[in-house]
């Protein structure tokens, strides 16, 4: 059985991915993108695993709430960048100042 410290694991191990991502990768928006979802993602495995292990359903509530948000945030990302590459023709971190109004 699978207990909670494995799953605690995964998540820290997902989460330092994540951070190491976003630190590591200073030219791709895709990767920024990906590498925040999956710090989200290790915070909604965090949330699940101490829901079943206290036997709330709270947790899980939270989680729908999170996975709503990183829906969101990756369809509002996603078309952000398709309205910058066909206005500049890239999509590189360092031309992304020149949005500022």
């Amino acid at each position: 059985m699978v207990g909670l410290e494995q799953y605690l694991s995964l998540a820290a191990g997902l989460f330092v991915i994540g951070i190491l991502g976003l630190f590591l990768n200073r030219k791709n928006v895709i990767i920024l993108l990906m590498s925040i979802e999956l710090m989200l993602l290790a915070v909604n495995i965090n949330l699940i695993a101490f829901s079943h292990y206290l036997g709330d359903l709270v947790g899980q509530v939270f989680t729908l709430f999170v996975l709503t948000v990183a829906a969101a945030e990756a369809a509002i990302g996603l078309a952000i960048l398709v309205s910058f590459f066909r206005n500049r023709g890239t999509i590189a971190v360092e031309d992304v100042n020149v949005m500022k109004g």
